[in-house]
């Protein structure tokens, strides 16, 4: 059984349906996947950058962590999921503790951190908020995206998962961002690299297959809500 405990994660979502921030969300996944009891504290975007939310996160984004059991503090979602598996997956649920798998696990980890989240987020912001439409800009992050995403369908051919025969917290990293792709393509103007993800179709069955697990269905459930709790359950 999971152990009475409280996890509280930090953090907003914009209130936009089309405006989901992944990070808070890929937290939310592990926490779902482990049976973890948390709640969550609304942020409102003009607090990010001072006090007391920067207490817990000096960069002033989302999402921070406090962990009451061990009174850790932490920000950065690799960092916190991280943190989550090494202390709670205690039967390897999401996680191979040996070499390679478990070096192979970071290998993904850290290309979903530098890779997808930076070059993503920045063709969201160039195709949805930048003031200027910058027709270079655009087209270079919707070159990133379709690049970063060939390297994942081409790593999943002939494989269901990115390391070993499970879904683990390495796949689960990506899926957010993965959901915000066909969204950010289309406000884009770089009308040589449109967005298809049946020329992707490794890419389409692996986001597939997360996307019917439950924990992605609570959290896909629960994103638009400025309070989330959940009393955990039975690992």
């Amino acid at each position: 059984m999971v152990e009475d405990r409280r996890l509280i994660e930090r953090f907003c979502l914009c209130s936009s349906p089309t405006d989901i921030v992944p990070n808070p969300a890929k937290v939310l996944i592990i926490l779902e996947e482990l049976g973890l009891p948390y709640e969550t504290s609304w942020v409102e975007l003009e607090d990010l950058k001072r006090e007391p939310f920067t207490k817990y996160n000096p960069n002033g984004k989302v999402p921070a962590i406090i962990d009451p059991n061990t009174d850790i503090v932490l920000f950065e979602s690799g960092a916190i999921v991280a943190y989550l598996i090494d202390t709670y997956d205690k039967e390897n649920k999401l996680n191979y503790p040996s070499s390679p798998g478990k070096y192979q696990l970071l290998q993904w980890s850290f290309f979903q951190a530098s890779g997808q989240g930076p070059y993503f987020g920045q063709a969201a912001w160039f195709n949805l908020y930048h003031p200027e439409k910058l027709a270079s800009a655009q087209t270079r992050y919707a070159k990133e995206i379709k690049r970063v995403i060939g390297v994942l369908d081409a790593t999943l051919a002939g494989r269901d998962w990115l390391v070993g025969d499970k879904c683990t917290y390495a796949d689960l990293a990506f899926v957010m961002w993965n959901t915000q792709v066909a969204f950010v393509m289309a406000a884009g103007t770089a009308t040589d690299e449109k967005w298809d993800v049946a020329d992707f179709p490794n890419f389409k069955r692996w986001q597939e297959a997360m996307l019917a697990r439950e924990s992605l269905k609570r959290v896909l459930s629960v994103l638009q809500e400025k309070e989330v709790k959940s009393a955990g359950k039975s690992a």
